[in-house]
């Protein structure tokens, strides 16, 4: 039975040093809530893929992604550990099996509670897909999702009632860096309107787009510079080596526009990024799928006060609208190109965009948002108190 003033919270994700936008994710809310200390915070369950990781002391237990096995077997531990609530961030690739459906024989035998957090939330799942979230969605206690504009698929598509979802925006890191100009000095861009994407690369980027926008734009405006940051996707590269990167070397090579694009590539720390995103002028996600949920790269961005182009997947839509950024056509350089165009031929504009965004973005800084997710956290560790005490 659980004890009344329990309040041992557990998180089950990926984390550094294994390289993936929710390992980022789940350490900087981590770092936030241990300062909190409202609840007492129990350690991260690693998921593990093929390598071997060297975690730090946060990491209090290890699932073997691709052993089935181990589901169970972690179930089994978490019923017998003092942990009162475990924390699932949910994304269909990082669990084993079609779709992550491991994940299940986990819940299946859980007898402590758990809260869902959906990193993708797609309107059209397959059936495997489909049943999955329903499953987890019965099972929880509540589902945090990170854009609202997700809830209507929750509710109709998966059938999880509105009162088990709460939105709790995706957390952007508020550290101290230096002005645009003198950064761009430092990294000797002096001199230049720089426009970046990053992230882990992948095909669904779409950069290739961004490529072909910024050849057109570089004929008017030759000192623009098109910074592609981020390593490729681990799991792509493990798949299908560097193909997609040689084929965007390969498209600027065509387009003749190397002194416009630069790629660097690798692994960047928190410190490099939020450098990089505050010497850009632009910020620019070209990403291809609609129904992306969140975007931890964009939301970097807003927190930073950044223009940001992007096409409208969900989550670009619900960020950008209301005058806070501009939205491109999908699969469109033209379109791109000319959202760029008219952010360079317009500085008022572009000073009102910046100040939208910031506002929002302000609201998104980590201390904020992992405030919310401790309300929310005792909120359910205080209704399963009172359901335990009427039992």
């Amino acid at each position: 039975m659980m004890s009344v003033l329990g309040r041992n919270v557990a998180f089950l994700s990926t984390y550094p040093p294994r390289e993936c936008g929710i390992a980022t994710f789940t350490q900087d809310l981590v770092n936030e809530i241990k300062k909190i200390k409202l609840i007492n915070f129990a350690g991260v369950i690693a998921i593990n893929d093929n390598k071997t990781y060297e975690y730090d002391s946060d990491v209090k237990y290890q699932l073997q992604q691709f052993v089935r096995e181990d589901y169970v077997r972690l179930a089994h531990e978490l019923n017998e550990s003092d942990i009162d609530l475990l924390i699932i961030e949910h994304e269909y690739g990082i669990f084993g099996g079609e779709s992550g459906e491991y994940l299940l024989d986990l819940v299946d035998n859980l007898n402590i509670p758990f809260v869902l957090t959906v990193h993708t939330v797609l309107s059209n799942p397959n059936e495997k897909q489909l049943m999955i979230l329903r499953e987890l969605g019965e099972k929880s206690v509540k589902v945090v999702t990170m854009a609202k504009n997700t809830i209507p698929l929750l509710e109709k598509i998966y059938h999880i009632p509105s009162c088990k979802i709460t939105v709790i925006p995706h957390g952007v890191p508020n550290f101290p860096v230096l002005p645009k100009e003198t950064l761009k000095e430092r990294y000797g861009f002096k001199g230049r309107r720089i426009i970046s994407t990053f992230g882990l690369i992948n095909p669904g980027k779409g950069i290739e787009y961004g490529i072909e926008a910024i050849s057109m734009v570089a004929k008017k405006y030759k000192d623009v510079l098109y910074l592609i940051l981020g390593q490729t996707h681990p799991n792509i590269k493990r798949e299908f080596g560097e193909e997609y990167r040689e084929k965007l070397q390969k498209l600027v090579h065509d387009l003749g526009v190397e002194d416009n694009v630069k790629f660097v590539d690798k692994y960047l720390r928190k410190k490099e990024i939020l450098e990089y995103l505050k010497m850009s002028d632009i910020y620019m996600t070209p990403y291809l799928n609609k129904e992306q949920a969140v975007s931890g790269t964009l939301a970097y961005a807003a927190g930073l006060g950044k223009v940001i182009i992007s096409t409208p997947y969900m989550y670009a839509e619900e960020i950008l609208g209301e005058g806070r950024g501009l939205l491109a056509n999908f699969r469109d350089a033209k379109s791109l190109a000319k959202h760029i165009e008219y952010i360079f031929e317009n500085p008022e504009k572009r000073l009102q965009i910046e100040a939208e965004i910031k506002k929002l973005g302000n609201t998104m800084m980590w201390n904020n948002v992992a405030y919310r997710y401790v309300i929310m956290i005792l909120s359910v560790l205080d209704i399963k108190s009172r359901e335990e005490v009427v039992i």
